[in-house]
């Protein structure tokens, strides 16, 4: 029989289980047979020195009710759940395959075993002299049907789970690329306003900002007048309008999606901070501009943490 969980999988499992809900080890094992559709169920002595380690290594921790060890996931067992998401994603797709390798091999031993059981009876049969008492027929006949009836259910559930795991990776996977194309544009909006806010304080900030998102020197270099040719706006909020748009176009484009949105997220802000640091010490700032950069930031940050469903 292949292995059910591939190595370090169980160990990535017990935590989603138990980010789930606080659970004692004989519940755990109970919910990993159901997951299972009945087909397996790990042992004791597989799961509790599991649930040990991840104690240990600070994962888990437990309190005793009613005789029991009742375990729940710790933050830093949350932080490795979140930064393995990826991973359990595909977990989910190797349990629908592990189902169904598991229904083929009970299905096998079902076949074998019916087979077996015609063969002793023909050979019973042309054993003996008289003919096989009706009664043994029926007995006979009767276990081969509850085999096949056995057989048959435990393929559907199999099949069963098989898509609904497969629909609950795609979804996750959805999710992930939603969640990181909102953090993408939430940054680069804000960004664009604080490069508004910076350009109005005028200053190093303002030649900081429109080197960083607009690729100019600043209000007095090249960048800080548009081209000769180019038509004046309709007014002063399309103006402000179209000077958003121009300087977040193309930002941090460079930066290739790595699948997980919360790192994602961390390298806009480290490009950011970067940056904006960066340009700071070339240029020299005084303690008005990092007054102002303040509130700015503040606006910014409060934004974000609404967006992200923080406060």
């Amino acid at each position: 029989m292949p292995p059910v969980f591939a190595h370090g999988r169980l160990r990535l499992y017990l935590l989603k289980l138990l980010d789930e809900a606080p659970r004692h080890g004989y519940e755990v094992i109970r919910l990993l047979e159901e997951r299972f559709q009945g087909l397996y169920a790990p042992s004791a002595g597989t799961v509790y020195p599991r649930l040990a380690k991840l104690e240990a290594e600070g994962l888990v921790t437990y309190a005793t009710e009613g005789g029991r060890k009742v375990y729940s996931i710790t933050e830093a067992g949350r932080a490795e759940l979140a930064d393995r998401s990826g991973e359990l994603a595909d977990l989910e797709l190797e349990i629908r395959d592990s189902v169904t390798e598991l229904a083929a091999e009970i299905r096998n031993d079902v076949r074998g075993a019916a087979g077996d059981l015609r063969r002793e009876l023909r050979e019973a049969a042309s054993a003996s002299a008289t003919p096989v008492e009706d009664e043994s027929w029926k007995a006979a006949k009767e276990e081969l049907r509850k085999a096949k009836q056995e057989w048959k259910e435990q393929a559907r559930r199999a099949k069963d789970e098989s898509r609904r795991a497969r629909e609950e990776a795609q979804q996750a996977r959805r999710q992930a690329k939603e969640a990181q194309e909102r953090a993408r544009e939430e940054v680069q909006r804000i960004a664009v306003q604080l490069q508004e806010q910076f350009a109005r304080s005028g200053g190093v900030l303002g030649s900081l900002a429109g080197a960083w998102l607009g690729g100019g020197a600043g209000p007095s270099g090249p960048a800080a007048a548009p081209p000769a040719s180019a038509p004046a706006p309709a007014s002063a909020a399309e103006a402000e309008a179209e000077a958003e748009a121009d300087a977040g176009a193309g930002w941090a484009e460079d930066l290739v999606p790595s699948g997980d949105p919360a790192r994602d997220l961390d390298r806009l802000l480290d490009r950011f901070r970067d940056e904006v640091r960066d340009a700071a010490r070339d240029r020299g700032v005084t303690s008005a501009q990092v007054a102002e950069a303040r509130a700015g930031l503040a606006a910014a940050a409060a934004r974000l943490r609404v967006t992200l469903g923080v406060g």
